[in-house]
């Protein structure tokens, strides 16, 4: 008895670890990434971008009270690059 008792706790406790992680993974957030034009996308990782590019990053919340018409929002693009006049730049 005392054996099944702690084999249904131990499945209990497993469970509940993989609940857990489950729901840490499904509320990561992206950061915002914008350029000096007002171009904004989300993005994974905030990569080292040319100085040219003129980006800028901000907390994935930033983004919600910011869409207006001062911004351009972008598809949100998760390999390496960034956006300028519209147009996705690769590096």
């Amino acid at each position: 008895m005392a054996f099944l008792k702690s084999a249904l706790k131990g499945a209990l406790v497993v469970a509940m670890s993989g609940g857990a992680l489950i729901a840490t993974a499904t509320t990561a957030l992206a950061d915002v990434a914008c350029n000096a034009a007002g171009e904004c996308w989300h993005v994974h990782d905030r990569l080292a971008y040319p100085a040219e590019a003129g980006v800028v990053f901000h907390e994935d919340t930033w983004g919600a009270g910011h869409r207006d018409h001062h911004y351009h929002w972008r598809h949100d693009r998760f390999d390496h690059g960034y956006y300028r006049n519209g147009v996705w730049i690769t590096f």
